[in-house]
């Protein structure tokens, strides 16, 4: 057997060398001019922009205002030459005064902007809510800082305003409607001379009540007003029932005031008629007409008496003559 490579540092593969080489890949990087390219059309690129259906785009050109875009896509130079600003133009926004809604539906009540002194030197609480439209873009984004702070404050202005010219029992009762007509202007023509680019669309009073303190008190008061309606009303009632009853009574008195006189008159006339008849039967046969007068007078006079007639003239006889037994014979 041949021993030989068997030293303790020999390899076990024996004297044998291996050489390994390893080849490079040929890989080729972009040149520079066309890296450039690239970055020159994406930053072109990037002012391509789109505006959704509820919005309006203001373009800005080295910071002033350029153009105003509605939806749609669009083009604007990019950073730093043009920049665009967008806002929601259709959506009606609310704004609260005095109160504050909960995500959840809960109510919390802001005394600080609630409160406030009305015309009669009383407190009412008035929660108040009101919404608005954006209708000039240009002036709401760079007229005013804050365009939701500056309503707010606007509207807590306009509402005491108007509170303060009228009188408690017409803000609970009856001017509500008055009430937000008047806040609704004041409003708008303040916000029109800041120039802020929305439109007030309605001024709604969610309510309108006095302090806690003094609920009950004004309770009492509404109640005393209400009776006073109610004795007016039932005063007015019996007013309205005893006035034309009083006029028929008064009517019918004079109708039969007015036929008496009639029958006076009538009666006096068929007297003098009458007299002036036998006037002039007098003056025609005196004797006649006196007699005529005597006998009817009699009449009238012994009318349903029994008469008698004596005759003192009459000799052997009884000097008695039954005229109503001498008529009741005749009558049979």
């Amino acid at each position: 057997m041949n021993s030989q490579g068997k030293g303790t540092g020999g390899s076990p593969w024996g004297d044998e060398k291996f050489d390994f080489k390893i080849k490079k890949p040929n890989i080729k990087l972009p040149g520079a001019s066309f890296i450039g390219l690239i970055i020159v059309a994406v930053y072109f690129a990037s002012g391509f922009f789109i505006v959704a259906a509820d919005e309006q785009a203001v373009v800005k050109r080295f910071g002033v205002v350029n153009r105003i875009v509605t939806a749609g896509p669009h083009y604007h130079l990019p950073y730093p030459f043009e920049a665009i600003d967008k806002a929601v133009v259709t959506q009606v926004h609310r704004i609260e005064i005095g109160f504050k809604t909960g995500t959840r539906g809960g109510y919390q009540e802001i005394p600080k902007e609630s409160l406030m002194l009305t015309g009669d030197e009383n407190i009412v609480s008035i929660a108040l809510s009101l919404q608005y439209r954006i209708t000039d873009i240009e002036s709401y984004l760079y007229n005013v800082n804050n365009v939701e702070i500056t309503i707010k404050d606007a509207a807590e202005s306009a509402i005491r305003e108007v509170a303060g010219r009228e009188m408690i029992d017409d803000i609970l009762t009856i001017g509500k409607g008055r009430i937000q007509n008047e806040t609704q202007k004041i409003l708008q023509d303040m916000l029109d001379y800041y120039k802020t680019g929305v439109t007030i669309v309605a001024v709604q009073l969610q309510d309108v009540e006095p302090p806690v303190e003094v609920v009950e008190s004004f309770k009492d008061v509404a109640s005393a007003r209400e009776d006073k309606n109610r004795f007016i009303n039932e005063a007015e009632a019996y007013r309205n029932e005893l006035i034309p009853r009083a006029r028929g009574q008064a009517e019918s008195m004079i109708q039969a005031a007015e036929a008496y006189r009639k029958e006076k008159v009538d009666q006096a006339l068929g007297d003098t008629s009458r007299f002036n008849q036998i006037l002039a039967s007098y003056s025609k046969s005196p004797s006649v007409t006196k007699k005529r007068m005597y006998f009817e007078t009699m009449a009238e006079v012994f009318k349903g008496n029994q008469k008698y007639i004596f005759d003192d003239s009459i000799e052997n006889i009884t000097p008695l003559l039954g005229l109503d037994t001498i008529k009741g014979g005749l009558a049979k």
